[in-house]
Order: C-alpha cells, then sequence, then structure tokens
C-alpha cells in the first residue's frame, strides 16, 4: 500500500503545513510530525505483508514512490530472552532489542534509510548534519547509496571508528572542538550560506519515522504484554518515535495500552532526567557533558518537550547513571549473555538495580532493553571495561549491584 501521508503537524502551535516540499523546523521553531490517514493504513498494517524490514509499514511512512526506498536489509531485529541477567537481578520477563543487528551496526540506519529516501523523493542533493558518530555512519551510507552528497561535522573526539566508516562511505567530514551542540551550530551556519539541506536531529520530520518502527515491532512482539522499556536517551528520538509509533497504532485501534517508557541518561550529560525530576516542560542546555557513551552526551535535546510528554504519559521514569556502571553493565552481559552490546545500550543495563529499587520496574513486569548499536564499533570502552574489572580495589565499584 503506498504512504498515507497526509501534511506535517507542530505540536507547539497546531500549525499544519504540506508535506510535498522539504522542510526542516515549524516557523515557531519547533519540530514538525508527520501525520497519516489512519483509517486508511489500518488494513495494511494488518495485512501484515511477508516482506520483511520496515518497508512493510509504507503505508505509515512518509515515501510516496517505491522506486524512492532505498534498503540495506534494516530493521526486525531480535528480541533476545536475557534470562541469566533477569534471574540475577530478580526480573522474571527480561529482554533486549538488538539493534545492532541493522546495517551499520545501530539503530540509526532505520532514520536515515527513511530521512534519505524521503530527502531523494524530494529532490534534495546535498545534506548537512552534526553527529556524535553513529548518525553519521548511517547516513553516509544511505546518502552513498542515493547518490546524494553528505557533508558529518563531529566533535573530535568522535569514535575514530565511526569516523572512518563515515569516511569509507565518501561522506566530507569536518571536526570541531567541543560538543555535539558545537557541531551543530557549524552544522547550522553551513547550512544557512552553503545550500545544504539541514538534517539535524528532529530539524528534519522523516528521521523519526525511521526510529518509531521499533515501536511497531515491539508490538507485533509481544502485542498488549509488554509493560516498560528501558530506553539509552541522547537526542530521543527512538524514545518520541516509540511513543508515537504506540500512538498511531492506538488511532487505528489497534491498542488501547502503551509501554512505560524509561529514559536512561549518564551522570554527565543528564538534561532529561533533571528536567524529568524537577517536573518541568522543557529541558535546559548541559554544562559541561562528558559520558564514555558518545551517543548519550547530548547538552541540548531539541525533542525535550515531546521526550518529556511520552514518558510521563505513560507513566514512566528518568535515571541517570555512571560511566564506571556503563562499563561494568557491557562486562556483565557480555559474560552472563553472551552480548557485545554498545555503552549506551548498557547505560540501560545499568540502570535496571536502581530502578527496580526505586519501583519503576516491578520484578514481574515483562521489561525490554533497547540496545541502540553494536559493540564492536568501541573497542576503547571494552579495554576500559576489562582493564577496571581486574582493578583490584575498584572491582566492588564495578559490581552492576552496586
Amino acid at each position: 500500500m503506498s504512504s498515507q501521508l497526509l501534511c506535517l503537524e507542530c505540536l507547539a502551535c497546531g500549525s499544519r503545513l504540506p508535506a510535498a516540499v522539504p522542510r526542516n523546523l515549524c516557523d515557531c521553531g519547533r519540530p514538525l510530525l508527520a501525520r497519516y490517514d489512519l483509517a486508511a493504513a489500518r488494513d495494511a498494517f494488518l495485512a501484515r505483508p511477508t516482506e520483511r524490514g520496515i518497508w512493510r509499514h509504507s503505508a505509515l511512512l512518509p515515501v510516496g514512490d517505491p522506486r524512492f526506498r532505498l534498503e540495506l536489509g534494516e530493521g526486525d531485529t531480535p528480541v533476545l530472552s536475557l534470562s541469566r541477567l533477569g534471574q540475577d537481578l530478580g526480573l522474571e520477563a527480561l529482554y533486549l532489542k538488538d539493534e545492532g543487528a541493522n546495517p551499520t551496526g545501530t539503530f540509526k540506519a532505520r532514520g536515515a534509510a527513511v530521512a534519505v529516501s524521503r530527502a531523494l523523493e524530494l529532490g534534495i542533493k546535498r545534506v548537512i548534519m552534526p553527529s556524535a558518530g553513529n548518525a553519521g555512519g548511517a547516513w553516509a551510507a544511505y546518502c552513498a547509496r542515493a547518490g546524494i552528497r553528505l557533508r558529518v561535522v563531529m566533535p573530535e573526539d568522535a569514535p575514530a571508528t565511526v569516523i572512518q566508516e563515515c569516511r569509507l562511505y565518501g561522506a566530507e567530514i569536518e571536526l570541531v572542538r567541543g560538543l555535539l551542540s558545537d557541531a551543530g551550530r557549524v552544522a547550522a551556519e553551513q547550512a544557512g550560506s552553503g545550500g545544504w539541506f539541514e538534517a539535524a536531529t528532529l530539524k528534519e520530520p522523516y528521521r523519526l519515522e525511521g526510529k518509531k518502527t521499533m515501536g511497531y515491532e515491539l508490538f507485533e512482539h509481544f502485542g498488549d504484554e509488554l509493560d516498560a522499556v528501558v530506553y539509552p536517551c541522547g537526542g530521543g528520538v527512538g524514545l518520541i518515535g516509540i511513543d508515537k509509533a504506540y500512538r498511531e497504532l492506538a488511532g487505528m485501534g489497534l491498542t488501547d495500552r502503551s509501554p512505560r517508557l524509561i529514559a536512561v541518561q549518564a551522570v554527565g550529560c543528564a538534561p532529561l532526567v533533571k528536567a524529568f525530576h524537577d517536573g518541568a516542560a522543557t529541558a535546559g542546555e548541559w554544562p559541561g557533558a562528558a559520558t564514555i557513551a558518545a551517543g548519550l552526551r547530548v547538552p541540548r535535546v531539541l525533542g525535550d518537550t515531546l521526550a518529556l510528554e511520552a514518558i510521563r504519559r505513560t507513566g514512566g521514569g528518568a535515571m541517570a547513571v555512571d560511566d564506571d556502571a556503563i562499563l561494568a553493565a557491557m562486562l556483565k552481559l557480555a559474560r552472563l549473555e553472551g552480548l557485545w552490546i554498545c555503552p549506551e545500550g548498557a547505560a540501560a543495563v545499568a540502570a535496571l538495580p536502581r530502578l527496580l529499587e526505586t519501583g519503576a520496574i516491578r520484578p514481574s513486569d515483562r521489561t525490554v532493553l533497547l540496545n541502540t548499536g553494536l559493540g564492536l564499533k568501541y573497542p576503547e570502552a571494552v579495554a576500559l571495561a576489562i582493564g577496571q574489572s581486574s582493578g583490584g580495589s575498584r572491582r566492588d565499584r564495578l559490581n552492576l549491584r552496586a
């Protein structure tokens, strides 16, 4: 079935704009969301076509002409039972959705597949974006497939493997001193003066559409029986996307229940966690952001309002964990379950003991952790985890239960 895209909507001011031309933010400065004819899309969703991948949900994705759909095998990532870790922590039904199985080794492939396909359909030829690493790698791969020129602006301390990945796919790389927010300012300045289309997080409306397919897949796997999703949250697009998916499912009359969405950030960069516990509707910029998990080092979250609303609407929560706990969790999951996950995914694992203590998750809850990327892309983090685990007096500090 073809796309049932109707328009783009701003939840902040209520504007509804035609989707037939390239757009960034609403005139009020807030993100735009794609809206669909859900009644028309319902039958297509229920048909469950035999093809696999995210494009089986084409009625609920923004690309109208199938000729522009770019595919590298994205989506349908495995949901794995974590029975040994669950038993260790006292959780009866713990699972991990492993987004590291996507092309380019991260969930960013979902967003890139849809956003770059839509850019191709809209005739965009030159794209610029800031990235802490994995988004740049994914966009570089899909832009290469589309024949679109890409420039990625990155902090100079972005993971070396990801910088090389972008270069491998032919993207232009510009390294800047500072954080992702600094890279974002450089990208925005160049977009304004150089004829580039800016594709920063939530500054274009279609990356979110690819990310929301995680929510569709969770519903397909668990139905109404999923209680909680623990999500490592940097820019928040994946969390917002899962929430959007469940709201669209509700709009199609397929469910009246959403899992609780729990955002996990790093102690060294936790703007959403602070805003959530302060009862604030927006999150300020985090000063001096620092964490080993590069994808969580997002000091300013453009989608802060959307993310906080999603957490609160679903009865979820927010928690920050430190880098030692992240490294310990990475090591523990590898040794208990044979899974090598990224530092961001390990942050979700690291949060579990405290989430249990506070009652944010109950032992009987059916709980899914989102691992956002492949651990193989982070050799430096693994070396630190292994080194710290044999660090004598530091061993107790690195125990996941600490």
